[in-house]
């Protein structure tokens, strides 16, 4: 085994051939409000990689993975997820249960090369407890898995930022490594923080409530230009005093406070020279898009998307950038109308020669329509996370994998 103090064990430090692995993946997927039918398998397709190596190498795979939470409508079963590995080739058996007699047997009857998915690992109620990694390795559920298997594998960024219990409950009974994704997710995102200059990040979406802490992080982490699109830029106007109007100012309510614009605003005047706001915007007038520039508010129509003079100059921010940063939408995608201002910006990272990291699930789904997908540096997955790790906050399930490396690298000095 290389040696792995202060860091995280992968795939390559792992003799696999033969070895019960438990793999949780994030395949937390949208699902249709009234069929509850996956619309959008992004997610399991990045999860296939790892799941097809360790099925390469000989593995006896569990793969553990949650969808929704407790109480939300979107809160069901993983049996359709498993019919969607299989429609990704894997010979995938599911398991209606999260432990018990049929994962025991079903567990116990696993030969090499085989992968059964258990049900929705949050229909545990031990799931959700939000505890260290000590403590959730003493759970039911914890000491009914482990002694069945030989590792644990980890590649569920997109929850990177929980301490939930099958997360990061294993890492102190068995040794833990991340997989593929997990690796690549790390590995993508801190190249952001040293990758060749200038760096431009644009932010956009239909939440901002973080972006505060994120324009931070950036700036603090040497960014050169921050764009500001979607409900961000329209927030940061209106911390400059910019009057949007009743309806458009409605969709800002539910997450700003006057702390939020207060400190928009002073970031604004320490960072006048860093932090792009948009010049104009697109609104929907009777079914049609009418642009406007940014002295014509307030508005009485919704703000759909950023009008081409935005578009425009923050093309040519982009089109100087050796490192990009892509979250969140610019406007409403969903309307064909009305995402121009995402098509351009987005065309312009995918043709450019910058190292580019695209994150946020509207926006992996709006590559996806757009065919760029294999044309960005990195997809990320991670939503929370994603933002958790931009801005340096503590990232329980990374933790629980380097203390995992520390103690196995000590009590195992050859290869695991």
């Amino acid at each position: 085994m290389r040696k792995t103090l202060n860091k995280f064990l992968t795939l390559d430090d792992l003799n696999l051939n033969g070895k019960t692995v438990f793999l949780r993946v994030d395949i937390n997927c949208p699902l249709n409000p009234e069929t509850k039918k996956i619309i959008d398998d992004f997610r399991i397709k990045a999860s296939a990689l790892t799941l097809k190596e360790l099925i390469d190498k000989g593995a006896k795979t569990i793969v553990l993975a949650h969808q929704g939470r407790p109480g939300d409508w979107d809160f069901i079963s993983l049996r359709e997820h498993a019919e969607k590995f299989k429609e990704l080739g894997f010979k995938i058996e599911f398991i209606d249960e999260v432990y018990g007699s049929k994962v025991l047997n079903a567990i116990k009857n696993l030969k090499r090369s085989e992968a059964i998915l258990l049900e929705n690992v949050r229909f545990n109620p031990e799931e959700m407890l939000e505890k260290n990694a000590e403590e959730h390795s003493k759970s039911n559920f914890i000491q009914f898995l482990a002694p069945l298997g030989d590792f644990f594998v980890n590649d569920a960024f997109s929850a990177a930022h929980r301490s939930q219990c099958s997360l990061i409950g294993f890492t102190p009974i068995m040794p833990s490594a991340a997989g593929r994704l997990m690796e690549a997710e790390i590995k993508n995102l801190s190249k952001l923080f040293y990758a060749e200059k200038p760096s431009i990040a644009v932010l956009g979406g239909a939440k901002f409530s973080s972006s505060i802490k994120i324009v931070k992080a950036l700036l603090n982490k040497g960014f050169n230009k921050i764009l500001l699109a979607g409900l961000s830029g329209q927030a940061f106007l209106k911390a400059l005093g910019f009057k949007l109007g009743v309806v458009n100012e409605a969709k800002l309510e539910k997450e700003a406070s006057i702390k939020f614009y207060d400190e928009a605003k002073k970031l604004l005047e320490v960072y006048s020279d860093k932090i792009l706001l948009p010049e104009d915007f697109a609104i929907e007038k009777n079914g049609e898009r009418i642009e406007i520039s940014k002295n014509e508010l307030p508005s009485n129509y919704p703000i759909y998307d950023i009008g081409d003079e935005t578009i425009s100059k923050f093309k040519n921010v982009l089109i100087e950038a050796k490192t990009v940063f892509l979250s969140g939408p610019a406007g409403a995608f969903e309307k064909p109308k009305f995402r121009k201002g995402t098509e351009e910006l987005l065309t312009t990272i995918a043709n450019s020669k910058a190292f580019s990291v695209i994150g946020g699930g509207h926006t992996i789904a709006a590559l996806q329509k757009l065919n760029l997908l294999t044309k960005v540096s990195h997809a990320s997955v991670g939503g929370g996370a994603l933002e958790a790790f931009i801005a340096g906050e503590p990232m329980p399930v990374i933790e629980a994998l380097k203390n995992s490396a520390k103690k196995f690298h000590e009590k195992n000095r050859g290869s695991l």
